[in-house]
């Protein structure tokens, strides 16, 4: 049982608390648990609830039907997002933690951080004492292996997590540590549970081979009442009759367990499989079944490690499976979560960190429309949960708080998979010639027609939406002609409407995210057209007094593989031929390429133009050079690192 103190609970009503649940046979435990300070009763005592929540400072009293309250999502509703930094596992990021099973020396895990690091992982896994089935078999370097691990995360900005394997060593490994690991054979292992979770810091719980979903969760709320606030279940398989793999990973407790508890789960392909073929399509499958993240076992050179070797990846294996995940997770409404790393040096066009830029300028993204919006859910993808968001009435008043400094970056939708360039934001870039693109995410849209919980399809007469949302939408609309469209300025302004107005006979086309927000109900989900419906998001920022602008914290390490310009040519056969043709010579790949008409120059046009960068920057800038002489104008909108 959970007892939710008020946010005004003196020091006087706790004591008054405690000593009514004593003497009823609970034993209490004072916690804080996300923003709020509670009292866990545990044991077998007997009160009555109605008495208990009116005792000063009880703001209400929570209890399950589960036997695990503190991880259970009847206690909490929403998902916990575990912080370590930069790093947040849970919500809507994809977290890779990778390295190797052990740590061999220094030079070995100094190696695989910088590989692992290089393609896209967040946290840097490593054994220092290692449990083996053999007692012969390599048993780890103990706190001298620690010790390099610690260094090559902090050289390499990655936070570590190890397993803890006694709590004898806790408290050693405390201080080296960011992250505790209780391993498969330790999940039970309960005076280690407490004692680890008394120390307060962020616990990755393995699943045990032979342990139920419930003896699991049963752990994490060990650990969630000995004092830890920060779980992550791993699932790593489990024992069944099947030999051919190493374990047999259970894909159905990721929704299973995500249903029941608020905590966030990753994946353990390596342990589940053991066969380093078989790793990576284990990995996708887990990110398809919603898992918020993976720990990967990578070695530089597994021939030759000392435990494991067999089921880990080489690194050009890890490069291609965190390609694929990039690539995967917009598809379940996810984004792969970056970090910034250390040292970043700053260049000639991607600008600099958003922490530099002037500290006049608010640390917050604009969009448009109301909360739940599309853009919203972009700017949570892009800089994370925690990023203050500003709502703004249109596009240009994006451009122009952006301009101004009310906000530091804007979300602005550019282009859909189904239905093509929104031109109004393109020709926008025209008039704010201070404002260029730092950053790109591709989101999958999921309309859904949204409405008052009273309401039912049969009975709904007006649709509202933005024009988009009708055009993405076409063909589930066109199966019911008697409906009368309403144009709004946005999909989630919509869904306010209907709430604004207490109307039961006018749905919205919005995103479920808008529908949960403002208590809506959703009378059908996917009615967009085609399911691969996606929109590009430019994220966008001001060029400051030397000429570059702010770049989203987790891109500020990143290649800077595309461009965005646009230019004018003059008014001569082969004009256009002949920019493309300096592109072309040059090897720039020009992968989108549109015309607008040029504001009060009837009959004239400019040209947008996307193009790849190679690795060779030389080439890209050089090739610039000889376009702006081939053109009559000429303005580069960004050079930023392109969404998968």
């Amino acid at each position: 049982m959970i007892v939710v103190l008020a946010k005004d609970a003196t020091i006087h009503d706790k004591e008054v608390i405690h000593i009514y649940l004593k003497d009823r046979g609970f034993t209490v435990r004072d916690q804080h648990f996300g923003d709020d300070e509670i009292i866990g009763a545990f044991g077998k005592g007997v009160i009555d609830k109605k008495e208990l929540v009116l005792l000063p400072g009880v703001e209400r009293v929570a209890s399950t039907s589960k036997p695990y309250e503190l991880a259970s999502r009847e206690t909490k509703s929403e998902d916990t997002i575990v912080s370590l930094g930069p790093v947040k596992i849970g919500g809507s990021r994809i977290s890779v933690i990778a390295g190797p099973c052990a740590v061999e020396s220094r030079e070995q895990i100094m190696e695989t951080a910088a590989v692992i690091r290089e393609s896209g992982a967040v946290m840097l896994r490593g054994g220092a004492f290692k449990p083996r089935t053999s007692p012969y078999a390599f048993q780890g370097l103990g706190m001298k292996g620690l010790e390099y691990l610690k260094e090559a995360g902090v050289t390499y900005g990655m936070p570590i997590v190890s397993e803890v394997v006694s709590p004898e060593l806790a408290d050693a490994m405390n201080d080296l540590t960011d992250m505790f690991q209780i391993g498969a054979r330790n999940m039970q292992n309960f005076e280690l549970l407490k004692k680890v979770g008394s120390l307060g810091k962020a616990v990755l719980l393995k699943r045990g081979p032979s342990a139920t979903i419930e003896e699991w969760l049963l752990s994490a709320e060990y650990l969630l009442a000995s004092g830890t606030k920060d779980v992550v279940l791993c699932e790593r398989g489990i024992r069944t009759f099947e030999t051919y793999t190493r374990n047999t990973l259970d894909i159905s407790a990721i929704p299973v367990v995500k249903k029941l508890s608020h905590l966030p789960v990753i994946v353990d392909p390596s342990h589940a499989v053991g066969i380093r073929a078989k790793v990576s399509p284990a990995a996708l499958a887990a990110i398809a079944a919603g898992a918020d993240g993976l720990t990967v076992e990578v070695h530089p050179h597994p021939d030759a490690a000392l435990s494991d070797g067999p089921q880990s990846l080489y690194p050009d294996q890890f490069e291609k499976l965190m390609r694929d995940v990039e690539a995967l997770s917009p598809v379940v409404g996810k984004e792969l979560l970056r970090t910034p790393r250390p040292s970043v040096s700053l260049t000639e066009h991607s600008g600099e960190t958003a922490s530099s830029e002037n500290d006049s300028i608010t640390d917050a993204a604009g969009y448009s429309g109301d909360s739940g919006a599309f853009a919203e859910q972009a700017i949570i993808r892009s800089f994370g949960e925690d990023m203050p968001r500003l709502s703004l009435p249109s596009f240009p008043s994006i451009f122009d708080a952006v301009l101004d400094g009310t906000v530091r970056f804007g979300m602005i939708p550019v282009e859909n998979s189904l239905t093509g360039s929104i031109h109004e934001n393109y020709d926008l870039f025209i008039r704010y010639p201070d404002i260029v693109i730092v950053g790109e995410i591709k989101l999958r849209i999921v309309h859904c027609l949204i409405a008052d919980e009273k309401a039912d399809i049969n009975s709904i007469k007006i649709i509202r939406s933005h024009p988009q949302g009708f055009a993405q939408c076409k063909e589930f609309l066109d199966a019911h002609p008697d409906w009368q469209l309403e144009s709004v300025n946005s999909t989630s302004s919509a869904v306010v409407s209907i709430v604004r107005d207490g109307a039961v006979k006018v749905a919205a086309i919005a995103s479920e995210a808008a529908a949960k927000i403002h208590g809506l109900a959703v009378l059908k989900t996917g009615i967009e057209t085609n399911p691969l419906n996606y929109t590009r998001f430019v994220i966008i920022s001001r060029l400051n007094e030397s000429g570059k602008a702010a770049l989203p914290p987790n891109l500020s390490s990143e290649k800077m593989n595309k461009a965005s310009f646009i230019f004018s040519v003059h008014d001569e056969p082969g004009a256009l031929f002949e920019c493309l043709k300096v592109l072309s010579e040059r090897g720039i790949n020009l992968s989108k390429l549109e015309s607008r008409p040029i504001p009060g120059q009837p009959w004239r046009y400019m040209f947008y133009a996307d193009v790849g960068i190679s690795n060779d920057d030389t080439v890209f800038e050089e090739s610039l050079e000889a376009l702006k002489k081939k053109c009559d104008d000429f303005r580069l909108l960004g050079i930023y690192h392109a969404a998968m």
